[in-house]
């Protein structure tokens, strides 16, 4: 069975201001992903620019069928 994870992020900006995600899933190779991983995927795949600082807040690994091809 394939691998997501649901959690909740914070991001926050260099020049100001902040983004926040609640329950946010992504489908991930293995069985764990750490947060420094995670931050960066989130950053790079929303492609966000002059990100400060990126908080996980809560992550939780479990099974379901990925839904990107």
């Amino acid at each position: 069975m394939e691998k997501r994870v649901k959690f909740d992020f914070e991001i926050y900006f260099s020049n100001g201001g902040s983004l926040k995600g609640e329950g946010f899933r992504l489908d991930i190779e293995g069985d764990y992903i750490s947060d420094g991983e995670l931050a960066d995927y989130i950053v790079e795949d929303m492609r966000l620019l002059m990100v400060g600082e990126v908080r996980i807040l809560r992550k939780e690994v479990f099974e379901e069928a990925h839904k990107r091809k």
